[in-house]
C-alpha cells in the first residue's frame, strides 16, 4: 500500500479521503502496528481504483 501510494505521489490524507479512512488508521497499517480488516482493504482497493487482489500481490 505504501509503494502504491507512493508511486502515485499520494499522501496518506489523499488515500485516506479516497478510501474513507481515517489517516492515522493507515498510517499505523503501513508502519505495521495496525491490521487491516478485509472490509478496509476493499476500501482502500477501491481508493486506488484497483481490484483489492492487486494490494495483496508481492511487489518487486
Amino acid at each position: 500500500m505504501r509503494l502504491l501510494r507512493a508511486e502515485r505521489g499520494w499522501s496518506q490524507e489523499r488515500l485516506a479521503a479516497e478510501a474513507g479512512l481515517n489517516r492515522t488508521y493507515l498510517s499505523a497499517v503501513e508502519r505495521s502496528e495496525q491490521n487491516m480488516s478485509v472490509d478496509n482493504l476493499y476500501r482502500v482497493a477501491v481508493g486506488f481504483g484497483i481490484d483489492a487482489a492487486d494490494l495483496l500481490r508481492e511487489q518487486g
